[in-house]
């Protein structure tokens, strides 16, 4: 394993820090309004089919009482 000294590795960290492509504020609101819809959306439908399938299952289990 090759070793570095410090400098260096600041140096390469650096370079490679400035060849990221950070989001603008307008992505990071688009794409966080986006993640909170389907979150929603996604509750929704698993609240949906729980329900769905407790009165099923009631109904189900009322068959024999």
């Amino acid at each position: 394993m090759a070793t570095s000294n410090p400098i260096q590795f600041i140096q390469q960290v650096r370079a490679e820090i400035s060849k990221v492509v950070w989001p603008t504020r307008r992505e990071v609101l688009l794409t966080t309004v986006m993640v909170f819809i389907m979150a929603a959306l996604t509750a929704v439908f698993f609240a949906l089919v729980d329900l769905s399938i407790r009165g099923g299952l009631q109904l189900l289990l009322g068959m024999f009482n």
